[in-house]
């Protein structure tokens, strides 16, 4: 049955069967693709839970201001003092912002600060079905309003739709982000095939792959409620491209090999796909496993990055075992010029860096494994001061764009809080009550009297503190536990900063449950592949301690050399979950042609043939993810730039160091015992060492 599978897209007649169904797939799917951003989230109260307290201050506070509006702080200021004219134009300005198109009642302001270098205007901006990107163009008109016959006046739109517009710039990058990838993926490919023709179909596929998945996400964004943002648009940019040209290496390497051994390519290929096949499909089933349990998380802007993510890595698989393998038969071998592999000819030598590095191995297993795991610890050690408690808005760009630039200003001459009060909604007969006790919260500036409708009273509280730092998220905290101790008043504490604090709760809850649960559900993949119990649970403890040596190091970089200010709430999470899943990826890769050579040769032999045999595939492909993920650091956006680095580093450290060094110190220190309680594990004979000058010409072994 495989076989016949194998043999369907590399068949004479089948192969244009299989490229007439990609090239019908991908008409539509390039016209959905470009929709995606149509179904985007971007608003953060779009991705808690239902049952955060500050999602249902949303939903009560709708009475009593328009719905769905975001706060435009305008900001002017002049450095002499604000003169009689610059009050003039300020009011000019605040009537003509009525005016622009979805900003609705009237304009709170303008107001002067007390050193009288500063105004301050709050404007309301309807938030429809555009999103971040519609917020974008009304601040960018009224910054043509604004800064329209300024005669030196500073302007600056900052507050929630300042940091919308400034974000979906940032964002805006994403087609930037693809050519990178894209140029990225075609450097390395290069480097590693020496053909400049044939990484031309690896990156057509996985362009291919790319659109498909965005079609499909957005048929599920659209009409099953996946929740989607401009995060997961990128995030799916560099995984598609990554994951998808990793297994076009592996595919296209099997190629090669069998192009030696067959005269006819396409039974070549046929014999390739089926036997590099199983591997790919177990390791793209892993991946999309443990991205799928992140629809475990309570934060909607996780829960629907997982689903996405895994829809980008099964299509990728989809496209490379079926396009890719037909676009090579049809090119037939002069795809690989100038070094075409002719039948008859001879493949590399045994005799490369792997082969050298598995030799020094395996001379003292033991003491390599050890000095290696040491190694890894100590730089696990920098993971404790990694500060993943959230980012303020002015925080998360790598640059400082014009709504951090307000901010600052904002903060200089107003009150640090202004324009972006905390909102208690509470029974209108505990309205006083409620007032009294927010009044007492130490971070409350000020307390605004009751608004009441209904049975239901808005009281709004001015920070003391910049409504997006970690001071703020602590007064919210403090005001939630003064509040709630009233009996019968139903009060609950929202705003921006709650859905800050909210989000970085939920984020911290989604790691603890989720984690566990991935590494459970990757061991039971790993026993039920390698049929083992000894090796699943040494190579999950590689990958714990590969992850986090990872974030030791990361977090070095992020603190005394990137000098952030701290890491997203859900950084963590993501990351574990990115190179646990794409580092089980490589230890399949490499396990699986161990355990071949194994059933005919021992252990021994199968560690150092695998790590021969597989190392500089595995390298290749971990050095196009690794690039892939860097390329992620050309978006001005600390999330990204720390995400890209994580993965990156994390994905060099797997393929360099874990998977050639410590997982073949460990199979050769284990032997069989690294099969318990398999079959393969009782029918091993006593190892078998191999001789440095032993030949390599069975067949059953070129076959494994």
């Amino acid at each position: 049955m495989m076989q016949k599978l194998a043999s369907f897209p590399s068949g004479r007649r089948t192969k244009w069967v299989v490229l007439a169904l990609w090239a019908a797939l991908l008409v539509p799917a390039l016209m959905l693709a470009g929709k995606l951003g149509d179904v985007q989230e971007n608003d953060n109260s779009a991705w808690l839970p239902g049952d955060a307290e500050s999602t249902a201050v949303v939903e009560r506070a709708e009475k009593f201001r328009p719905a769905d509006t975001v706060l435009a702080i305008v900001v002017y200021d002049r450095s002499g003092g604000i003169t009689s004219a610059d009050m003039a134009k300020a009011h000019a300005d605040a009537d003509a912002f009525q005016g622009v198109e979805k900003v609705v009642g009237e304009p709170q302001g303008p107001v002067k600060s007390e050193d009288g270098k500063a105004i301050q205007t709050v404007v309301q901006i309807q938030k429809d079905k555009s999103g971040w990107d519609g917020i974008g163009k009304v601040v960018d008109a009224m910054t043509e309003v604004g800064e329209e016959d300024a005669g030196g006046l500073g302007f600056h739109v900052t507050g929630p739709a300042g940091y919308a517009s400034d974000s979906i710039k940032a964002f805006g990058g994403g087609g930037g982000l693809t050519a990178i990838t894209a140029g990225v993926v075609v450097v390395i490919l290069l480097l590693t095939y020496r053909s400049p023709v044939l990484p031309l179909l690896p990156l057509l596929t996985a362009g291919g792959a790319l659109i498909t998945s965005e079609a499909v996400i957005y048929l599920l964004a659209k009409n099953a409620g996946l929740v989607v943002n401009a995060q997961t648009s990128f995030i799916l940019t560099v995984l598609v491209f990554g994951a998808a040209t990793d297994y076009a290496l592996l595919l296209t390497s099997r190629y090669r090999e069998e192009l030696r051994r067959h005269e006819d390519r396409h039974e070549a290929m046929a014999e390739a796909l089926h036997r590099s096949g199983p591997a790919i499909i177990a390791s793209a089933a892993t991946v999309a496993a443990s991205l799928m349990l992140l629809m475990l998380a309570t934060l909607n802007s996780t829960q629907g990055l997982g689903p996405a993510c895994a829809v980008g890595i099964l299509v990728g698989l989809l496209a490379m075992v079926t396009l890719m393998p037909a676009l090579l038969v049809v090119c037939g071998r002069w795809i690989f010029w100038p070094v075409k592999p002719g039948y008859g000819s001879a493949g590399a030598t045994r005799e490369g860096i792997w082969t050298r590095v598995g030799n020094a191995v395996s001379g003292r297993p033991r003491a390599v494994w050890i000095g290696t795991a040491l190694a890894l610890g100590v730089m696990a050690i920098g993971a404790f001061g990694l500060k993943a408690d959230g980012l303020s808005n002015t925080d998360q760009f790598t640059d400082k764009p014009q709504m951090a630039v307000g901010e600052e200003i904002k903060n200089r001459h107003f009150p640090a809080g202004s324009g972006d009060p905390v909102y208690v909604v509470a029974k209108a007969a505990s309205a006083g009550q409620v007032r009294t006790a927010l009044s007492g919260v130490p971070g409350v500036a000020e307390v605004s009297p009751p608004v009441v409708k209904g049975d239901e009273s808005l009281i709004l509280g001015e920070l003391k503190d910049s409504p997006t730092g970690t001071a703020a998220m602590r007064t919210v905290e403090r005001a939630r536990t003064a509040v709630h101790e009233i009996d019968g008043a139903d009060a609950q504490v929202g705003g921006n900063t709650a859905i800050m604090l909210d989000t970085r709760d939920a984020a911290a809850h989604d790691s603890r449950l989720i984690i566990p649960i991935v590494l459970v559900v990757v061991f039971l993949i790993l026993a039920l592949l390698l049929r083992a119990i000894v090796a699943p649970l040494l190579l999950m403890a590689t990958v714990v301690l590969s992850f986090a040596a990872a974030m030791g190091v990361s977090s070095l970089m992020f603190n005394h050399v990137f000098h952030f200010a701290g890491a997203d709430a859900n950084f963590p999470l993501l990351t574990f979950v990115f190179l646990v899943a794409l580092g089980i990826d490589y230890n399949i890769f490499l396990v699986t042609r161990v355990r071949e050579v194994t059933l005919l040769h021992g252990t021994r032999r199968g560690a150092l043939i695998g790590l021969s045999t597989t190392g500089g595939v595995i390298t290749s492909a971990g050095l196009v993810l690794a690039g892939t993920f860097a390329a992620m650091a050309s978006l001005p956006l600390v999330f990204a730039a720390e995400l890209g680095f994580a993965v990156a580093f994390g994905v060099l450290l797997d393929t360099m160091i874990v998977r050639s060094v410590l997982v073949t110190a460990l199979t050769l220190d284990t032997d069989r015992w690294m099969w318990w309680p398999s079959a393969l594990f009782r029918r091993q004979d006593a190892p078998r060492p191999l001789e440095a000058d032993e030949p390599d010409r069975e067949p059953a072994l070129r076959d494994a």
